[in-house]
């Protein structure tokens, strides 16, 4: 995928909508600081200054939002998206009305500056895997209205992302099967639906024990199984059963501290919500020059 604008149909997410929802969520009847300190004739320059090292994301969402709250705003982008970024550098520069770089300000911070975070923190992840052929992805767990920044930023972070959303894969956890009154009468039903719908989309089921991976296999007819909270040895003795048959994703309780273990088993995908529900936004700050 390209570094720069995410597909808007990858992600079912309308950039300048959003733009717009969190500017009229932000400005309500106007900025009465602005308004009332600066002069509306009034031009300025400011720069994205880094306060911290790490890996950087939202540069090309920064553009698009500087543009559309005023489209006569000049953008110079020193630093692209996915680049590694340490203190001091300079990642853009703005130049024009001032009251529109204000306006603008807080919203490009909170962006980026949690889109850096994701990345960063997938970066170092995806490191810690070097070497195995496991990819790092991402999960569900991510900000309402905000998910396809998140997914964006764990590309740039150099990891994959899982399913966008419920629409475009079908992953049968632990309460669709026990609703559907087993694994089996859970995947024959999806496989059902699937036909009756003629959709074409990829099936994953996860297990929570080696008996429930051996039920799946049973069964068939579906693409990954998803081992939840397995320990290694588990992951081993699931892979060994599996035997390549269908991908798979280890998932549940895997940190920088284990992560690395995990990718040797040569499981395909590891799994880690916390890229998106529980990351430290990096440091970043827009300051008039």
């Amino acid at each position: 995928m390209s570094k720069k604008i995410a597909p808007e149909s990858l992600y079912n997410f309308n950039i300048p909508q959003f733009v717009k929802q969190a500017l009229s969520e932000d400005m309500g009847d106007g900025d009465h600081t602005s308004l009332a300190c600066i002069p509306a004739s009034a031009n300025g320059k400011a720069h994205l200054l880094v306060k911290e090292n790490g890996i950087v994301a939202g540069v090309t969402l920064a553009v698009e939002i500087f543009k559309i709250v005023d489209d006569s705003l000049k953008v110079n982008v020193l630093i692209k998206d996915g680049a590694k970024i340490k203190v001091g550098d300079i990642v853009l520069t703005v130049k024009g009305k001032s009251q529109s770089i204000l306006l603008a300000e807080r919203l490009v911070l909170n962006c980026m500056q949690r889109m850096s975070g994701i990345a960063t923190k997938t970066n170092h992840l995806v490191e810690l895997c070097r070497g195995t052929k496991t990819k790092v992805i991402d999960t569900r767990k991510t900000t309402p209205n905000f998910r396809g920044c998140e997914k964006w930023a764990v590309l740039l972070g150099g990891g994959a992302n899982h399913r966008i959303g419920l629409y475009d894969m079908i992953l049968i956890k632990d309460n669709h099967i026990d609703y559907a009154g087993g694994i089996g009468q859970a995947i024959n039903a999806a496989n059902t639906y699937l036909k009756s719908k003629n959709k074409k989309l990829k099936i994953e089921v996860e297990a929570r024990s080696i008996d429930e991976v051996k039920q799946i296999l049973a069964v068939g007819n579906i693409h990954r199984i998803m081992l939840d909270n397995f320990s290694i040895p588990d992951i081993k003795k699931a892979l060994k059963l599996i035997a390549g048959t269908y991908e798979t994703e280890a998932s549940g309780g895997i940190t920088e501290k284990n992560i690395a273990n995990y990718a040797r088993c040569n499981v395909d995908f590891i799994s880690i919500g916390a890229l998106t529900h529980h990351v430290k936004s990096l440091d970043l700050s827009l300051k008039a020059i």
